[in-house]
């Protein structure tokens, strides 16, 4: 098992630097991800529906989710769409995380006396800012959210290797 954490975290290194160098391609393929998460999605809400017998609004969104999982994948030029989508359901993210991060600072001034309220006002104005960016400039995000899932394979490469030789 050792070997075999060595030759994976090696092949993660190598794939997180590819993606690394190149983002956008690594970001065309994060859609793929999506497409089949929502088809195991719609497969899972079904299995549970199917087994609890309970036939309501989420066994129709499972129906609904593999449907959409399939045409998306077969379709030409919608994944294409979904990827584009992606990005600004990612923007909206950023905003709508800023947002709840200040409302939540703001709450925690109000309960203690202490400053560290500030970070999480810091870290929601950079939020919002971070999402009006993204939102003006999506090219950018596809960029870095490339980049991003390259430097995750590159840490979860190194952390199977360092394990792997700990052992």
């Amino acid at each position: 098992m050792t070997v075999l954490s060595i030759i994976l975290g090696v092949l993660m290194v190598i794939c997180g630097v590819s993606c690394m160098f190149t983002p956008l391609a690594t970001f065309l393929s994060a859609g793929y991800f999506f497409v089949i998460l929502l088809f195991v999605y719609g497969v899972m809400g079904i299995v549970n529906a199917v087994s609890t017998k309970v036939y309501g609004v989420n066994f129709l969104f499972a129906i609904l989710s593999v449907i959409t999982g399939l045409v998306v994948l077969f379709v030409p030029g919608l994944k294409l769409m979904t990827d584009g989508i992606l990005i600004y359901v990612m923007a909206a993210w950023f905003v709508l995380q800023g947002v709840v991060s200040i409302f939540l600072a703001l709450n925690t001034k109000r309960i203690t006396k202490d400053n560290k309220w500030i970070w999480g006002l810091i870290i929601g104005i950079i939020g919002i800012i971070l999402g009006i960016y993204s939102f003006v400039h999506p090219g950018v995000l596809a960029l870095a959210i490339g980049v991003l899932i390259g430097v995750y394979f590159v840490e979860v490469g190194i952390s199977l290797i360092i394990s792997a030789t700990q052992d």
